[in-house]
Formats: C-alpha cells, sequence, structure tokens
C-alpha cells in the first residue's frame, strides 16, 4: 500500500488511449519525460490542492469571463480596455491567502477566449498593459509565487473569439472582426507567446490548455468527433517541454489524455464520476498519469455581478476530500473583481478550508486513493503505511463500518487527532473488517479514523 513513485517510471501513453476521432492531431507521440517532468508529476500527485484565478478585462462587465466576447461586437467590447484598472489587485495578499487556504499551486489565465492577455507581450496590444493599470500581473504573480513557495502553472486559451487569423471554430467569434482566418499565423502567434511565458517569468511548472472543442466538428453532443483544424500539438508540445522541461502540459479537452500530456484535468466533474455536471463525463480516466479536477466556488468563474449564490466550507471540503479518495487534486477558482479584489465570501471559505486543513491536511497531502472505491459514507486513502478513513456523512453508517476485501491487516485504529482507538474485528467473509463507531458525531464536517499497518 505505498505509494508508487513516478520518478523512476516513464510514463507511455498509447495511440489507442488518447481519444477517438482525433484524426488531425497526435499529441508528441514519442515524447519520453525529463527527469524533471516525474519529479514534478510527483509532488503534483503529493500536492491535491491548488488555486484557480480566472481574471480579465471581462470583469468590468460583471460577465463570465472569456465568454463575454462571443456573438457580441469586438469594437465595442475592446472599448472595456480603457475601464480595466485593478489597482486593488494585490499579489502578496492572494499568494498568502492560496497558502492559507492550505493550497500548493496557482493556475492563473494569462489569456482567455476573449484574447486579453494578463502579461506583457510583444504580440498584441489587447493586453494588461494597454489599460490604466499597465502592470504586468503575470510577473507580479509569479514573483510572489516563487517567493512564499507556491508553484505557479499558467492558463492558455488555444480557442479565440477576438482576432481574425483565428479560423471560427464552433462558438461563435465576436463580429465586427476586419481580417481573414490564417491559421498557420495563429499557431505561430501561440507559440511566441508561450515563448514569452515560459522564458520571461521564472520557473513555470504547468501549462493549462483550453479550448480544443472549438475545433472538434460535433460539439456539444459527442466531444469525441473529427477535427476541423489541427492544433500541431507536437509542435507544441515540444515547445514547452525543450523550453522547460519540468513544465508540465494538461489540455482540457474531456477527453483521455494525448500523448505528450503530463497529467488530466476534469472540468467541475470528479474523475469518472461521470455525473453530467461537468464537462468530462465522456473522458477515460488515465491510469498512469496524475489527475485534478477543477471546481468553483459560486456559479461563474470570472467575477460575475449576479453571481451571489456560493458553495459552504463543508461542501467546499467534501469535494477536495472525494477528490483525494480518488487519486485527484482539487484546483479551487476564485474570480477577482475589477478592481482586482478577492470577493469576501470566497476569501472566507479559503480561510475556513485552511484551518481545517491545518488539522487534517496530513490526511490529504501525499496521500494516494486506496484498494476500495468511494462509499455513500466517504472515501479512503493511504499514505505509506498509514489508511484513512474520511467519514463525510455519518448518517449512513448504523455506528459501525464495515470494510470489504481489505488487503492486508490492521496494526491498530484510532480516531485521527484525538489518537483514541477504535475497536475492531475479524468479519464473517474473508478480508473483512468490522470497526466499532459509536462515537460518531451527525454535525461534524468530516471524522478520520486512522489505520496502521504493516510496513512492507
Amino acid at each position: 500500500m505505498k505509494k508508487i513513485t513516478l520518478i523512476s517510471v516513464i510514463v507511455f501513453v498509447s495511440m489507442a488511449s488518447y481519444g477517438q476521432g482525433n484524426d488531425l492531431d497526435k499529441g508528441q507521440v514519442n515524447y519520453i519525460p525529463s527527469k524533471e517532468n516525474l519529479k514534478n508529476r510527483e509532488w503534483f500527485q503529493d500536492a491535491h490542492f491548488g488555486m484557480f484565478i480566472h481574471f480579465g478585462v471581462s470583469s468590468v462587465l460583471g460577465e463570465e469571463i472569456g465568454w463575454a466576447l462571443s456573438g457580441k461586437d469586438v469594437n465595442e467590447y475592446k472599448q472595456n480596455i480603457h475601464r480595466f484598472n485593478p489597482a486593488k489587485f494585490d499579489a502578496a495578499s492572494v499568494v498568502k491567502l492560496a497558502k492559507d487556504a492550505g493550497m500548493k499551486y496557482i493556475t492563473f489565465t494569462t489569456r482567455h477566449h476573449d484574447s486579453f492577455s494578463m502579461f506583457k507581450t510583444k504580440y498584441s496590444d489587447w493586453s494588461i498593459m494597454n489599460t490604466p493599470y499597465h502592470e504586468d500581473v503575470l510577473k507580479m504573480l509569479a514573483d510572489e509565487c516563487h517567493k512564499q513557495g507556491i508553484r505557479l502553472f499558467c492558463y492558455y486559451s488555444l480557442a479565440d473569439f477576438c482576432r481574425a487569423d483565428y479560423c471560427q471554430g464552433n462558438v461563435k467569434k465576436g463580429t465586427g472582426i476586419k481580417g481573414e482566418c490564417n491559421w498557420e499565423e495563429y499557431l505561430q502567434f501561440m507559440k511566441n507567446q508561450l515563448t514569452e511565458i515560459l522564458t520571461n517569468y521564472g520557473p513555470i511548472h504547468g501549462i493549462w490548455f483550453d479550448g480544443h472543442w472549438d475545433q472538434v466538428n460535433t460539439l456539444p453532443g459527442n466531444r469525441t468527433g473529427n477535427q476541423k483544424r489541427a492544433w500541431k500539438y507536437d509542435e507544441i508540445y515540444k515547445l514547452i517541454h525543450d523550453l522547460q522541461p519540468g513544465c508540465m502540459i494538461v489540455n482540457n479537452h474531456h477527453l483521455a489524455p494525448f500523448p505528450g500530456e503530463d497529467f488530466q484535468t476534469f472540468e467541475r466533474d470528479l474523475p469518472g464520476d461521470n455525473s453530467g455536471a461537468g464537462f468530462s463525463a465522456d473522458a477515460r480516466v488515465s491510469e498512469a498519469l496524475p489527475l485534478e479536477m477543477s471546481d468553483i466556488i459560486g456559479k461563474s468563474w470570472g467575477y460575475a455581478t449576479d453571481d451571489t449564490i456560493n458553495r459552504s466550507t463543508k461542501e467546499l471540503i467534501h469535494l477536495l476530500v472525494k477528490a483525494a479518495g480518488l487519486g485527484s487534486n482539487l484546483l479551487l477558482n476564485i474570480g477577482p473583481t475589477a478592481e482586482g479584489e478577492v470577493r469576501p465570501a470566497h476569501r472566507q471559505r479559503l480561510i475556513e478550508m485552511g484551518i481545517w486543513m491545518q488539522k487534517y491536511g496530513s490526511t490529504i497531502y501525499g496521500t494516494r486513493k486506496s484498494w476500495m472505491k468511494p462509499a455513500d459514507w466517504g472515501v479512503a486513502v493511504e499514505k505509506e503505511n498509514k489508511i484513512y478513513l474520511h467519514i463525510l456523512y455519518p448518517d449512513k453508517l448504523k455506528n459501525q463500518l464495515t470494510l470489504k476485501n481489505f488487503p492486508g491487516k490492521i496494526n491498530s485504529a484510532s480516531w485521527f487527532g484525538t489518537e483514541k482507538p477504535v475497536k475492531f474485528n475479524p468479519g464473517k467473509a474473508s478480508g473483512e473488517i468490522i470497526l466499532k463507531l459509536p462515537e460518531l458525531n451527525p454535525d461534524e464536517i468530516d471524522q478520520v479514523i486512522m489505520l496502521n499497518i504493516p510496513e512492507k
């Protein structure tokens, strides 16, 4: 039950595993991850908790980031550059908030679907540097991440609803765009900007792509249709891995990973949950790569003025624990206001999650999924010679918990945090263990039992 070390494993993704119908793009087929990359994958699996930041010019409108331009007049939308002045953005405070929440990394939106660049770039005037703010937000955030020991990942949109050279996909681009589409020119623009990101901001631990789906013929009913145009991932992925060998690549295409991708992400869906609540229910879950799920606190990714419904701290902690039970990270989103402030409700929930993590973090960090699938009462995770049983729904148990098909023996069992012993005995069936739990409290967010097992 010891965790498997990725550093010593070279992962190959077979051609049959990267998704049906992707006849134009096959990823970086002959990719062999570097030692730095494998080490970063191992760290990533240990981290379990990160912050997503959706932030951009659309915050001025109080509408969903990136999508605020779709189908609207480009010239009118671009006037918001003169209004976007996030003078209250405090990179040090944001990074500290992530640390206080127990998060280990930040994924920041450098460029979303509206093509607005939140960094200093030579390749577009449509950027933060031409706002009244005129500051490189990515640089400030990168400097603080390096200073405070938080790893930085960069979201980068493949789809673009603003540029003329981006050829029309499934989602309607802005109107009033002048110029002809030029796919090769657009791909070169992306390569140029990715080169800037990977050379001007120190270590970047991951590139988080989004928008592949805009060039798939059969969206939204079936995400596995043939592509309209090739993204040339073999070239793009090679560029990234050449510039920073340790940098991990993920692509939110809602399919099984392509060769050259270093972890798999699930948007608003637990890996394999297939709830339909997210956009990845049809994706095969990788057994070889680290996993991540991203989710929101309210109902939108970016700042939206009508986003007044926020999930409770308890629900968010349960989401984190359930993700860990599936061997996955949770990338939890905040969407700062147009002034650059973190919304009070988001800040409060992250601080409360951090308080919980101060007590229970060791039952999350460094863990891997266990022998058992998530149950109606909760999940189990493993770390070295310990198994942690996270009881999220005590009402599903009647003062005892029966473990089935347990692969070994238990030396001792106790309540995590108090070390109070938990009585247990073998059941009638082989591999069955019964834990006696008269102390279950229905009002607790999570109750954790620690099982000590023999070292292998």
